[in-house]
């Protein structure tokens, strides 16, 4: 099952100092941090922010292509979680034909905001997420309440906890 999320904002890993995207669902009940790249972290924000450039960049220039190509983006999804890295999809339609183009989620997102398409995110996903594997050591991040929860992140190596990859 697929979930319609949007971005909620960026941030930056404390501990490794790597960008997080961060993904809420419409009804803001559930949200997914996927780390990613300090360029893409940067082709989200302009785009956040409405921040326009004299030249195209480059999630602008592939949005001027596909539309040149009468392309259109209908949505993004993140469609799974193997090994601490997320993959995502990017679903297009030319000339009546559905196109599926393998991406980076955070190429993916940023490409969604520029031509208004909705990012969904698969349910598999959302689960693999609330877990962390830790040298083999699996740790449910959903089961850590509170001060337990607090106490996991600090106690974390830098090499743990930037474990998820874009």
């Amino acid at each position: 099952m697929l979930i319609e999320m949007r971005v909620t904002g960026l941030t930056i890993d404390p501990l490794t100092n790597t960008p997080i995207v961060i993904l809420k669902d419409m009804e803001e009940k559930r949200a997914i941090p996927i780390w990613i790249g300090l360029f893409e972290a940067s082709a989200i924000a302009t785009e956040l922010e409405k921040v326009s450039f004299s030249r195209p960049m480059t999630h602008d220039l592939l949005r001027d292509i596909l539309q040149g190509l009468d392309a259109t983006v209908i949505k993004i999804e993140i469609c799974d979680l193997k090994n601490n890295t997320f993959y995502a999809n990017i679903h297009l339609i030319k000339n009546g034909n559905n196109v599926v183009v393998d991406s980076r989620p955070s190429d993916a997102i940023a490409i969604a905001l520029r031509v208004n398409a909705p990012i969904f995110v698969d349910q598999k996903v959302l689960e693999k997420s609330r877990s962390m594997d830790l040298g083999g050591k699996e740790v449910k991040l959903d089961k850590l309440e509170g001060e337990k929860l607090k106490e996991f992140l600090e106690n974390l190596s830098p090499e743990e906890f930037g474990k998820y990859k874009m």
